[in-house]
């Protein structure tokens, strides 16, 4: 055959194969998965503004919050319109929440902190007062002298459900969380205490954890809750020797908290626990979970992973085996990847409530809009 057939043949399959090996634009593919997100969410938009409202009333505010930061929608959009008149239907002006008029009480903190999230997020001076007492609410939650508990008692400093229940790394995260986005100073009680709270729930043994399993791993991860002698979730107990492992998802919540309560980023606490996700890091299930568990709670895990790595204003993740991670673009792209092609995303472990697609992509939105690709 002629030289000059063969030439163009072979830039024809030089070009195929630079196609075929191309790696996706992270950039692109965040603006893809909210604008899919978007267009999923307006059809399932219930007529009075929610989403799954029966199942949860926070499950709104996660989505609302979602989609302000992500900064793609005008606040004026009426998607977003209707489900803030939604939020605002909860606001019970007898007791300060966010919750609804006669709530059940386990949902009090979780559903009232999302909400303070989702009219902070938007921004709007009509909001301040409502804000404001929520937060105070809030503290009324939070497990100190006025529920009998000194600095002494494993209790003390954390949030549960309601003022009730057994304190948690999961509802205290988002508690302080709620205590930010309200504009809570760093230097009030309320953080101070839940630093108390939080530090316990470390694997990491020192003047701020007296729990007798902290340093029987000692590796800097975090459990679920350090209260009535510490609970764990990816196990169903400790194990015989006291230890309880920390998983990845509540190591991150640990970290944001304590960044959130005005913990240097130089703290050893902080240290250690950033290198634990290091050494752990991965965006294919939530490290230090069993196989059998390694999708429980996913899009929760990607929801604090962004948030605290935000808040560490980390840009690149080197992990244990000395490989650097842009995070925000391998977040991006696997939350397209996992993507359902109706818009929405939807974890097959049905647990925790991620069975339910309103709630996954509320929370995949929040993680995309700390995960936006930086040039």
């Amino acid at each position: 055959m002629p030289f000059k057939f063969i030439f163009p043949c072979l830039i024809i399959s030089l070009f195929s194969l630079s196609i075929a090996t191309a790696q996706p634009d992270p950039s692109e593919a965040w603006n893809t998965s909210i604008q899919k997100a978007v267009s999923y969410l307006r059809k399932a938009q219930a007529e009075d503004g929610s989403w799954s409202s029966k199942s949860s009333p926070g499950i709104t505010g996660i989505i609302i919050t979602g989609l302000l930061k992500t900064g793609t929608l005008p606040k004026d959009d009426p998607m977003i319109a209707k489900g803030l008149k939604y939020i605002e239907g909860l606001i019970n002006t007898k007791s300060g929440h966010i919750a609804g008029i006669d709530p059940r009480v386990q949902l009090q903190n979780y559903v009232t902190s999302v909400n303070v999230m989702a009219l902070s997020a938007a921004n709007n001076d009509s909001y301040k007062a409502v804000v404001s007492n929520a937060a105070k609410f809030l503290k009324q939650l939070q497990w100190d002298e006025g529920e009998g508990k000194n600095a002494k008692d494993d209790y003390y400093g954390g949030a549960g459900y309601d003022s009730k229940s057994r304190p948690d790394l999961s509802n205290t995260a988002f508690y302080l969380e709620a205590l930010a986005a309200a504009g809570v100073p760093k230097d009030d009680p309320a953080f101070k205490k839940a630093m108390v709270f939080v530090s316990r729930c470390q694997n990491l043994k020192s003047e701020n954890n007296d729990q007798p399993w902290a340093g029987k791993i000692n590796d800097g991860s975090f459990i679920y809750s350090a209260a009535s002698g510490g609970a764990v979730r990816n196990a169903d107990g400790p194990a015989n020797d006291g230890s309880m492992p920390g998983y990845a998802s509540m190591t991150y919540a640990g970290i944001k908290s304590m960044i959130y309560c005005g913990v240097s980023k130089n703290d050893p606490r902080v240290l250690k626990a950033f290198e634990w996700i290091s050494n752990n890091y991965s965006l294919e299930n939530n490290p230090g979970m069993p196989p059998q568990r390694a999708a429980w709670g996913l899009f929760y895990y990607y929801n604090t992973l962004a948030k605290a790595l935000d808040a560490l204003e980390v840009q690149d993740i080197k992990d244990s085996k000395g490989v650097i991670h842009n995070w925000r673009n391998e977040l991006a792209l696997i939350l397209a990847k996992k993507q359902s092609p109706d818009g929405s995303w939807n974890n097959p472990q049905d647990r925790w409530m991620e069975g339910d697609p309103n709630l996954v992509t509320g929370f995949a939105l929040m993680a995309l809009s700390y995960a936006k690709p930086k040039k």
